[in-house]
C-alpha cells in the first residue's frame, strides 16, 4: 500500500504504521505520530550507508538489534530497506522479554516479513555465543540497550567481525559507581570537582562511559562518528555512536588513551569490559 501522506515515504507500508502506532488505526498522522516518525527517518538515513555499504560485499547481509523491545526499529529497516533491497539479507531482534519476542515473530507473520526476520528471547551477553545466530555479522544496532548491555553489544560485535555498528547507550551506572568509591581520595584533585555532586557523577559517569566506548571501537580498528538524535528531545539520552571498521586504521594510540584513561580515574577494575585485543 503507497503512503497517503507527503511525510511518509511513498515505499512504506501503511499497514506495519498502523501496527507500530505511528499512525491511527484509520491512517491519520497526529502530532505525536509526526514526531515519531521524523525521528524514524532520522534515524534511518545514519543506518541506510552501512546496510548499503555491507550488501555491495555480499547480498545475504546479517543485522543484529540488540534490546529489540517491540522490534520498532528491526521492522523499519526490513520495511524500507531489506524488503526491496536485500531480500536475501535478515534482520535479528535480541530481547529478553519473550511476550515482546512472541509479538513481534506474529506481527512479521501478520506483514510478510517473517523470511527476513527472526526473534530470540537471549540476553545480549548469551547471543554472544549462541547458536542461534550466524558466525557472520555485518551490522549491529543497540538503542537504550540498558547499563552494561551497551557494552556486550559492543563486545558481540568484536567477536562477529561486525563492520558496522550503531549504538544509542542509555542508563550507565557502572562508571559512575566506581567514580563514588574513589571519590575521597580523589578529591585532593581539581578535576574530581567533575563528580563531586551527586548528579554530576551519574552524568560524568555517563559521558566517561561513552568516551571509553568510542576509544574502545577506535582501538579495535574502527572509525568513530558521535553525534545526537535530532527529534528525540524529549529523551536525555540521543547521543548516537556510529563506528565503521578500517582494517588500516592505526590502533596503538586509541589503546592507550584508553588505558591511561582508566588508570587516571581509577578505573582499573573496569579493564576487562572495556578490553582491547
Amino acid at each position: 500500500m503507497t503512503a497517503q501522506h507527503p511525510e511518509i515515504r511513498p515505499e512504506q507500508s501503511i499497514e506495519l504504521l498502523k501496527q507500530l502506532h505511528i499512525l491511527t488505526r484509520d491512517g491519520k498522522l497526529n502530532q505525536d505520530s509526526r514526531r515519531k516518525l521524523k525521528q524514524v527517518y532520522h534515524l534511518y538515513q545514519f543506518i541506510e550507508p552501512l546496510l548499503a555499504e555491507a550488501l555491495a560485499e555480499r547480498p545475504d547481509i546479517e543485522l543484529v538489534d540488540h534490546g529489540a523491545g517491540k522490534s520498532y526499529l528491526g521492522f523499519i529497516l526490513y520495511d524500507l530497506f531489506f524488503k526491496q533491497h536485500a531480500p536475501a539479507g535478515r534482520i535479528h531482534g535480541i530481547e529478553t522479554r519473550d511476550e515482546l519476542v512472541l509479538s513481534s515473530r506474529r506481527l512479521a507473520d501478520k506483514l510478510g516479513f517473517s523470511a527476513g526476520m527472526r526473534f530470540q528471547n537471549l540476553t545480549v551477553a548469551e547471543s554472544i555465543g549462541s547458536e542461534r545466530l550466524p558466525e557472520r555479522i555485518d551490522v549491529v544496532t543497540a538503542l537504550h540497550a540498558c547499563n552494561t548491555a551497551t557494552d556486550d553489544a559492543i563486545r558481540f560485535a568484536l567477536e562477529k567481525g561486525a563492520r558496522s555498528i550503531v549504538l544509542v547507550p542509555c542508563c550507565q551506572a557502572e562508571v559512575a559507581a566506581e567514580l563514588r568509591k574513589h571519590k575521597q581520595k580523589m578529591l585532593k584533585h581539581p578535576i574530581a570537582e567533575l563528580w563531586r555532586h551527586p548528579i554530576h557523577t551519574r552524568e560524568f559517569g555517563s559521558h566517561l562511559t561513552n568516551v571509553l566506548r568510542c576509544l574502545q571501537l577506535e582501538a579495535h580498528g574502527y572509525e568513530v562518528t558521535v553525534t545526537e538524535l535530532v527529534g528525540w528531545e524529549h529523551s536525555m539520552k540521543n547521543e548516537l555512536i556510529i563506528a565503521r571498521h578500517q582494517p588500516d586504521r592505526p590502533r596503538q594510540r586509541a589503546a592507550e588513551r584508553l588505558s591511561a584513561l582508566l588508570h587516571e580515574f581509577g578505573l582499573e577494575t573496569l579493564s576487562e569490559r572495556f578490553f582491547v585485543r
